[in-house]
């Protein structure tokens, strides 16, 4: 029993700390899992549990930025340009995820696919960070709303595990020509629609097995999961600022290359 809070603690400290940042959580999930033979409660509920657990840190952290949007919504321009570019982000997700999602979670849900996405996606971040400028567009609220609707589209390549929502949405706008804090923003305000939707379809689809077996190891996952987010979402800006992306992509080169060694041996 012990054994199995452990990794459910430490499913949660993966989570919380790779959610936000472009190395993958869900391809550091599976591998995870794969390496550990975790066996959570029946159902996706502890998957669930810690995602949630990631999306309220977001919420706690950028609380007064989010409820001043809130209570600005038909008042304030700033306010409403704010809300229509994070849908916008949303929308290509929301309309692919859901024809794409049955397919997604049968085929591409293995380690390997995960490796080969990891170090595919650290030479990309590379290629980004050597050939692009440090980017004109200084702040979300300066983005025109084709910005936002094509990061939204690039945003869908995290639907490969191993890819990172953050990764393709920070890497996207980079690309694109966003400034490092503003990409790396403008993901974290993405992220909460991106992952309230796929957490709510995996509740839908997952609902009649789901139980509360288990609710001790879902309550760990849940609380460090958001404690390690808090602090990811708190720190990783000034980190940005400081070492740019570089260090993230030798980090997923170096990994998907040792997984790929461990899954070649087996």
């Amino acid at each position: 029993m012990l054994t199995e809070y452990l990794q459910a603690a430490l499913l949660g400290i993966v989570e919380g700390l790779t959610e936000f940042i472009p190395v993958s959580s869900t391809g550091h999930l599976i591998l995870l899992i794969d390496l550990l033979g975790f066996r959570g409660p029946p159902g996706k509920v502890f998957e669930i549990a810690i995602q949630l657990g990631a999306i309220l840190a977001i919420c706690v952290v950028y609380w007064p930025r989010l409820s001043g949007t809130l209570a600005g919504l038909g008042r304030d321009p700033r306010a409403n340009r704010f809300t229509v570019n994070v849908l916008l982000g949303f929308l290509p997700a929301l309309v692919i995820g859901f024809f794409a999602h049955g397919f997604i979670k049968g085929v591409l849900f293995n380690p390997w696919v995960v490796s080969v996405a990891l170090i595919v996606g650290g030479l990309a971040i590379l290629v980004i960070e050597r050939w692009v400028g440090r980017g004109e567009t200084r702040s979300v609220d300066d983005f025109p709303f084709s910005l936002s609707l094509r990061i939204g589209l690039l945003q869908c390549l995290a639907m490969i595990p191993g890819v990172s929502r953050s990764g393709a949405t920070i890497m996207g706008a980079r690309a694109l020509g966003v400034q490092p804090a503003a990409a790396a923003e403008f993901s974290f305000f993405l992220a909460v629609p991106t992952m309230v939707a796929a957490t709510c379809y995996d509740l839908y689809k997952n609902w009649s097995s789901l139980t509360l077996e288990g609710s001790g190891l879902i309550a760990t996952g849940f609380i460090v999961a958001f404690l390690c987010a808090v602090l990811v979402v708190r720190s990783v800006i000034a980190f940005i600022n400081r070492y740019g992306f570089v260090p993230f992509a030798w980090y997923r080169i170096v990994i998907g290359g040792a997984m790929l060694l461990l899954l070649s041996l087996r």
